[in-house]
């Protein structure tokens, strides 16, 4: 079926930082439905997760104050706020309260990266 709703009772979340703070990640389209592309939503409140991002991202601010630090940057969104990251990017996701969606491209970084499994 070339359409697929994802409720959100069945995206199930996953611890990803903190303490202090706290973070987790619900993945809502992963390689099962597309190879393509990945989405999901994350939360983020009082944490500060570094990471190397493998992907092309784009993040839209559901709720909350949302931060991303890179390269001495600073940059903070708030609900309706749209931020493009570019792969490669190191970068710390960061949030008071912060919920967002997020899509990825390719979706099977993982495999291409050599960490699925």
């Amino acid at each position: 079926m070339p359409i697929k709703l994802i409720q959100s009772d069945d995206i199930a979340y996953i611890h990803r930082g903190g303490p202090p703070g706290h973070s987790e990640v619900g993945r809502a389209v992963s390689t099962d439905i597309s190879s393509t592309m990945g989405a999901g939503v994350a939360t983020f409140d009082q944490c500060s997760i570094a990471w190397t991002v493998l992907y092309d991202e784009v993040v839209y601010v559901i709720d909350g104050l949302f931060r991303l630090v890179s390269d001495g940057e600073v940059i903070e969104a708030k609900a309706g706020d749209i931020i493009w990251i570019s792969e490669g990017t190191e970068l710390k996701y960061e949030g008071d309260n912060a919920k967002v969606f997020y899509a990825v491209y390719p979706g099977n970084w993982k495999e291409i990266h050599g960490l699925a499994g």
